[in-house]
């Protein structure tokens, strides 16, 4: 009797269990502790995350409507004659006042040319399909409806897959310069939202509904593509850039070896490339000097710190601890983030160029302190974290 009552609690356990406690024990880039949290708190009527769920299920169900994404809609025409390829021009690049044909493009810091987001590069066409299958991964996991899972697939197989609709796994016109360049390796940062596409690959997997087909292409355009920014003149390039696009191409190439399950290669990046850019990107007081020299000097700090911790989470999960490493000189992530608060908590006046409002880079850098202390276990900046919440 005794052994049937066992036997059914384990039954009842494991048929309860979230993903986070996945038994094969495999490395995912997906947090599903994050998801879980969040459908608890669904389930049991709170207010704030049931108004959430409620709007992104209707975003999601307006995404079942909507049309495949796909690099080949762009009017324009990459310099290699193929629309499969990705194309996108710098951001902060406009037409020369001083030529007739306002060739070549001069860069104005922080000011976004219209230009450059428009459908005839692939810029808006790649963020609305990120976005869109982030939203439907998590209408899939809070609502355990699989036809926002099945529009998810349809869409990362339009946008990886079909012949007729495909990416080439290359960022070789991301961020060209008319007049100066066809491409540049700083578009590679354009695709820092490829996680979520793993993600949503993981919990279809996780699951048992990927189609394996869909599985084993993504798994080759996967390989192409972290082969073409670990091999690529442009993919060399940007792997040495010394501010935020370096950091953010650790993300990416970290994310998906991950997801190719080569968990070696990533503890050895992270432990050696990673943390020498921690020393070489942060000064001892804390400081960014890279990103500090920017148009948007508190935004784009806040954005590179944010992108540390990125990969300070992607090392818990191989068992490399990078909020912990110190330079002898005191160089850390965590110095960074110390750097930040006494402009957060208003005890000193930001005089640096901002030439955007800097709420949105303020509320990321408290919902980042939040994390360090909740996941962290650094209880380092409750001062800081008391001082706003009784503002």
């Amino acid at each position: 009797m005794i052994k049937k009552v066992i036997v059914l609690f384990l039954i009842i356990c494991f048929s309860n269990c979230n993903f986070a406690q996945d038994i094969s024990g495999k490395i995912r880039v997906i947090e599903y502790q994050e998801l879980e949290n969040q459908k608890n708190l669904i389930k049991k009527g709170n207010k704030e995350a049931v108004d959430s769920f409620n709007k992104l299920i209707k975003q999601a169900h307006k995404l079942l409507e909507c049309k495949s994404f796909s690099v080949v809609n762009k009017t324009g025409v990459p310099p290699s004659k193929s629309k499969h390829d990705y194309m996108s021009i710098g951001p902060y690049w406009w037409p020369n006042p001083n030529s007739e044909n306002g060739l070549p493009y001069i860069r104005k810091d922080g000011e976004i040319n219209p230009e450059t987001r428009n459908n005839a590069t692939d810029y808006v066409e790649k963020t609305n399909f990120i976005s869109a299958v982030k939203t439907l991964t998590k209408a899939y996991y809070y609502s355990d409806d699989e036809k926002y899972a099945d529009k998810g697939m349809q869409l990362i197989k339009a946008w990886f897959l079909d012949d007729a609709t495909k990416m080439n796994p290359n960022v070789n016109y991301g961020q060209y310069v008319p007049g100066q360049s066809e491409g540049r390796c700083f578009g590679i940062l354009e695709f820092k939202g490829i996680e979520s596409v793993l993600k949503f690959l993981e919990l279809t997997k996780d699951q048992k509904i990927l189609d394996k087909k869909i599985e084993k292409g993504i798994l080759n355009w996967l390989t192409e593509y972290a082969n073409w920014l670990q091999k690529s003149k442009l993919g060399k390039k940007e792997a040495t850039r010394e501010n935020n696009h370096g950091t953010y191409y650790d993300i990416q190439l970290l994310n998906i070896l991950l997801y190719l399950h080569r968990i070696e290669e990533v503890k050895e990046y992270l432990t050696t490339i990673t943390t020498a850019r921690i020393f070489q990107q942060i000064e001892p007081d804390g400081s960014q000097p890279k990103e500090l020299a920017r148009t948007k000097s508190y935004s784009y700090t806040v954005m590179n710190l944010s992108g540390f911790l990125e990969l300070v989470k992607l090392g818990q999960k191989v068992g490399v601890n990078l909020w912990n490493v110190a330079s002898e000189d005191g160089r850390s992530i965590k110095k960074g983030y110390q750097y930040m608060l006494p402009y957060l908590i208003q005890e000193k006046e930001w005089k640096l160029p901002q030439i955007v409002d800097k709420k949105h880079s303020e509320d990321k850098l408290i919902s980042d302190l939040k994390y360090i202390k909740r996941e962290l276990n650094d209880n380092s900046f409750d001062k800081a974290l008391d001082l706003i919440k009784n503002k």
